[in-house]
């Protein structure tokens, strides 16, 4: 017996529950750059860590720049309160993305992570805008 089936799988209704709870609360690169190809972006897009000249220089096509100390109810006032915030920061090593989440959860704003981060981005081979684009900025 391997450590692969030490533990048995879990039943085709507790997977089909835990994979469609981790789909509610993530998505991944490729989602949101397939969303952005097409023309379907039905979501807002927040980089959540560092500071705005390193949003500036790198950053997702498309994402506002929003640390997550400055997410509270005064800086999401222009979006409605359905609007589905997609967050992400560096990447894996970074757990601003949570804290994001986090923040915007407890402020009953719909959320998702964006899984991988910058490092994600990167490694799917996907453009990065930079300072030479106009900022979308929070008022």
């Amino acid at each position: 017996m391997s450590h692969v089936t030490d533990f048995p799988a879990a039943s085709s209704p507790q997977a089909v529950s835990h994979f469609l709870q981790r789909l509610q609360m993530e998505t991944d690169c490729a989602d949101v750059h397939h969303a952005q190809a097409r023309g379907e972006v039905d979501f807002t897009l927040l980089h959540v860590v560092g500071s705005e000249a390193g949003w500036r220089a790198r950053h997702i096509p498309g994402s506002i720049w929003l640390p997550v100390a400055a997410i509270t109810e005064q800086n999401l006032a222009q979006w409605s309160q359905d609007t589905l915030f997609v967050v992400y920061c560096a990447g894996p090593h970074c757990n601003g993305a949570d804290r994001a989440a986090l923040a915007l959860a407890r402020l009953g704003r719909p959320v998702k992570i964006m899984l991988g981060g910058i490092c994600g981005w990167e490694d799917e081979g996907y453009a990065f805008a930079s300072q030479s684009q106009p900022a979308a900025q929070v008022s």
